[in-house]
């Protein structure tokens, strides 16, 4: 699966994990995923690019030896998307490698381990091919969806693993939260 820019992304990934600050971290790591995007042409393996007909997919492209990040494509089909949701207390950086995607940002209002739990959406980002952005808890609510009638592409690199998350499904005065286990498309 190794080429050039695939193993340039991966080394300069693996030297902004040096950095202390999570949030100083989560700009280096946005700032390498936007150049290497932006300088155009694929460097992801075909096979990690094929949408799924029921959901979108979700592959494993590269697993840090020593556990400091993942990076994971996800492909998207016409008209799919992810429930509102967090990442489960890791930080995460998502970047458009083909296509469109709409994010929303939430916040929470109240207490998050009632019951139900209330939203207000907080901003709406129209993403292109290299835009990227950062999620770091507590600011990590949000809901993505195919912004385009044709498959799009992100790249998400996330603090270790991200093995599960919450995903807050509608109900009558607000959302409910519930723990989804997360896997890999194959």
């Amino acid at each position: 699966m190794s080429n050039n820019r695939l193993d340039e992304l991966v080394a300069r990934l693996d030297s902004a994990m040096t950095i202390g600050d999570c949030t100083e971290r989560c700009h280096a790591v946005k700032n390498i995923l936007h150049e290497i995007t932006e300088s155009g042409g694929d460097f992801i393996p075909a096979p990690f690019l094929v949408p799924a007909p029921d959901k979108y997919a979700r592959r494993l492209v590269h697993r840090d030896p020593a556990m400091r990040y993942s990076m994971v494509a996800m492909v998207w089909g016409p008209g799919q998307g992810t429930p509102l949701h967090d990442h489960d207390g890791h930080w995460c950086v998502e970047c458009v490698y083909r296509g469109r995607i709409k994010v929303v940002s939430y916040s929470p209002v109240g207490d998050l381990d009632a019951g139900v739990v209330q939203f207000k959406p907080e901003k709406q980002v129209m993403a292109g091919v290299a835009d990227a952005g950062a999620l770091i808890p507590p600011f990590d609510y949000h809901t993505i969806e195919n912004a385009d009638q044709t498959p799009s592409v992100t790249l998400h690199v996330y603090s270790e693993e991200l093995t599960q998350c919450a995903i807050f499904v509608p109900t009558e005065g607000g959302y409910r939260r519930e723990v989804r286990q997360l896997c890999y498309t194959s």
